[in-house]
């Protein structure tokens, strides 16, 4: 702004202030004076604001009922604002005075009470995060939260994904709509599909939904027959590898000549280079045994059978035989 301000008007047009820099990664967002709890990047007065007002309940208009009977008082405003959700369940909410009435239900006390502090403060415990992942998923899909869901799901991804749990995660993320934590659980019970059809989870989710173990087994059965047409491609691309190296080691001799082979009108030196063809000293042994070969017999040698596969495929390919020097080419 200083450097606009002093320039005259005539100049403004070719001097440009300096840009803002970039914002950096969300850690960044710490200033000095600021602290951490759990994963929060507010001050401490903040959060401890927010916090404050949910763990006391000053002026709370909004009774939470959960299940074995527990209660947690909320306000709608900070509700309505945090999720879509939410908000219509107070818009049909019945209560006395000002006071609304909502239940949740299907996961336990602890787990709503998180939820519902997170919506504050957007801070929670690792703690609590180890052991209510699960049901905070749930929540957070439900109520449609996407910060808590990242969270949950990065937290499995990262440290809380075990054989124990895998397959009620695998089943969890498919009803929330997570396809990266689905294609992770899956390639997990894949890989140890021994330990995990051994664990509890596995038997419940085959008594329940006998359709899902049947895809997994078919995906495995899938994962096995791509695997072996890899491994059979890659077998088939050695050979052909091999197969080129022996048609470049037999024109190498046929043509150069090679250390103590080659063709007659050419001279051998003792103090030749090495050779840098790796298939040439095979293919000179196979050369050497196919010219003295004495075996003469229906079905003949297995040696000869194998050069003179060589010099079929080798007349296949060349592409000049007139001129070339590879035995029978033409």
């Amino acid at each position: 702004m200083e450097t606009i301000t002093k320039q005259s008007p005539q100049g403004c047009n070719n001097i440009c202030p300096t840009p803002p820099p970039l914002p950096g990664p969300a850690m960044n967002c710490r200033r000095k004076g600021s602290a951490t709890k759990g994963n929060s990047c507010a001050s401490t007065a903040t959060r401890d604001l927010w916090d404050n007002l949910f763990d006391r309940g000053y002026r709370a208009d909004v009774t939470i009922r959960t299940n074995d009977g527990g209660i947690i008082y909320a306000h709608a405003g900070v509700l309505g604002m945090a999720s879509p959700v939410l908000r219509g369940m107070l818009k049909q909410a019945k209560g006395v005075g000002h006071k609304r009435l909502i239940s949740i239900h299907g996961v336990q006390h602890d787990a709503v009470r998180v939820f519902i502090r997170f919506l504050y403060s957007s801070c929670y415990e690792q703690g609590e995060m180890k052991e209510l992942v699960l049901p905070l998923l749930v929540l957070s899909h439900a109520f449609v939260v996407p910060q808590l869901k990242r969270i949950c799901e990065r937290q499995l991804e990262n440290s809380l994904l075990t054989l124990d749990n895998v397959v009620d995660v695998f089943q969890l993320s498919l009803l929330c709509d997570a396809p990266r934590l689905v294609l992770l659980t899956h390639r997990m019970i894949l890989r140890n599909i021994k330990a995990v059809s051994a664990t509890e989870g596995w038997i419940a989710m085959k008594r329940s939904h006998p359709a899902l173990e049947k895809e997994i087994l078919e995906s495995m059965i899938y994962e096995e027959q791509m695997e072996k047409e890899r491994i059979r491609k890659l077998n088939e691309r050695k050979i052909y590898l091999q197969l080129y190296e022996a048609m470049e080691a037999l024109v190498h001799i046929c043509r150069d000549g090679c250390r103590t082979i080659g063709p007659c009108d050419k001279d051998l030196k003792d103090d030749q280079k090495p050779c840098t063809y790796e298939a040439c000293k095979g293919i000179e042994l196979l050369v050497r045994h196919f010219a003295g070969c004495k075996l003469r017999v229906p079905g003949g040698c297995i040696h000869c059978k194998r050069m003179w596969q060589l010099l079929e495929l080798h007349s296949r390919l060349c592409a000049d035989s007139g001129s070339c020097r590879v035995p029978l080419c033409r």
